[in-house]
């Protein structure tokens, strides 16, 4: 859950904790490059003073909700793989997960939309080789039971498919799709991850 300044109030948050939503709600309204520290103070009820007792100005606020929502969201993916039976279900779940995630965050939705050009250098080329295999280092855990030889290099090709297909305006499949996802998932991942998939995928849908 992303909180908002309507509902900081109903949680018996740390100082830290209250900055980072407020941070979020801030973005997701006025975009990452309009939030200053006074938008964040506002809504996390607190003063400026006591957010540079905890973060180095908003630099430190924008650093410390980016590994928040990180750490939130790879939990999130995680635990929906670590519920599927079979490697096709994990597959499905993670790129099923990381869509609602994506598709479903105020604040990340507002920058990719609005401000792409912050969001861009750290998703292509350079920027993007050290998203994916960090991505591919957080999520590889979950494939381990299926793919105890090559789970790394499985979780990162299914972070390069979930990154291109948010970020393509004609992707032949919605993240959010389950049922879409499976074919998908059938004909250009699985076979690119495991040859032997054919004694792990469960029945057509």
């Amino acid at each position: 859950m992303v909180l908002t300044g309507n509902n900081l109030s109903e949680v018996g948050e740390t100082v830290e904790a209250r900055a980072i939503s407020a941070t979020l709600a801030c973005i997701a309204r006025h975009g990452l490059g309009k939030t200053t520290i006074d938008d964040v103070a506002r809504e996390a009820g607190c003063s400026r003073a006591t957010l540079y007792r905890y973060f180095d100005g908003k630099a430190g606020l924008v650093a410390a909700a980016f590994a928040a929502e990180r750490d939130r969201i790879v939990g999130a993916i995680r635990a929906a793989a670590d519920e599927a039976p079979t490697l096709e279900d994990a597959v499905v779940a993670m790129l099923v997960a990381t869509g609602h995630e994506l598709v479903e965050h105020p604040a990340l939705r507002f920058v990719a939309d609005v401000e792409p050009e912050r969001l861009l250098p750290h998703l292509t080329f350079g920027g993007g080789d050290r998203f994916l295999g960090a991505a591919a280092v957080a999520i590889a855990p979950s494939l381990e039971r299926f793919l105890p030889d090559s789970a790394e290099r499985a979780a990162e090709w299914i972070a390069r498919i979930a990154l291109a297909l948010w970020l393509s305006p004609t992707a032949p499949v919605s993240l959010t799709d389950p049922t879409g996802m499976y074919d998908y998932v059938r004909e250009f991942v699985l076979p690119a991850i495991s040859p032997s998939t054919a004694v792990l995928v469960s029945p057509r849908r």
